[in-house]
């Protein structure tokens, strides 16, 4: 397997169309109102793209130097992926018995409690690399590891396809809020790097790179100059 190549990455991402620009502003799931986008459903829905980017998320773990047990998607965006960096895992590993778990959405009240967050065989004590599509706030990341915290299942780390880089309502960064946590955030690619990429791509207005700029001046980890 070959290694993470930074600029590959990030080219791959801009030219599938996962970063863009809106002339009308839209709202999102964390309720702020965004001028630019980051989506990685079209990468998730098509087998020669989840193939590439399986391959990109291989090398980049091996790279950081994390092993785990299993991947694990937080429920439902990247479910298909884990699956597949699983299958993919087993058969890099020769691993026929590689396991292939999936979250839960919403969680099980009945039956075993085992089964209560997890579909497949996750067991106490299993090693799992947490990993999310895009992390604005973290929400969804945050509930995900202490669901598996709570079943004593150990994340060594949550890997994160985009981090928009943007502050929590409480002022923290998704990274300050992991490390409470005790685990480690990595992300692949950053709204800092793929941000202008785009903007040479697409060629939005300067009114709305001006809208981006403000947007990052509120919720921003740092000011982000695209004009």
């Amino acid at each position: 397997m070959r290694g993470f190549d930074q600029l590959e990455y990030n080219n791959f991402l801009v030219q599938n169309n996962v970063i863009g620009f809106f002339e009308e502003p839209i709202t999102l799931k964390s309720g702020r109102v965004s001028p630019w986008y980051a989506n990685c459903r079209d990468l998730l829905n098509r087998v020669g793209l989840i193939d590439q980017l399986t391959d990109f998320v291989l090398a980049f773990s091996a790279e950081k130097g994390i092993s785990a047990d299993y991947f694990y998607g937080v429920p439902e965006g990247a479910t298909k992926l884990a699956v597949v960096l699983n299958y993919k895992k087993g058969k890099l590993d020769n691993n026929e018995n590689q396991a292939l778990v999936i979250g839960r959405g919403k969680p099980k009240e009945h039956g075993d409690p085992k089964d209560k967050y997890f579909i497949g065989p996750a067991e106490e004590g299993d090693k799992v690399i947490v990993i999310e599509d895009v992390t604005t706030t973290g929400s969804s990341l945050i509930d995900t590891i202490k669901h598996l915290q709570e079943s004593n299942i150990e994340v060594m780390a949550a890997i994160g396809l985009v981090n928009r880089m943007e502050k929590r309502d409480d002022g923290k960064s998704v990274e300050q809020v992991m490390n409470g946590l005790n685990v480690s955030y990595l992300a692949m690619g950053n709204s800092a790097e793929l941000l202008p990429l785009a903007r040479d791509v697409s060629k939005p207005s300067d009114s709305v790179l001006e809208e981006v700029e403000k947007y990052f001046y509120q919720y921003g980890l740092e000011p982000l100059k695209l004009k």
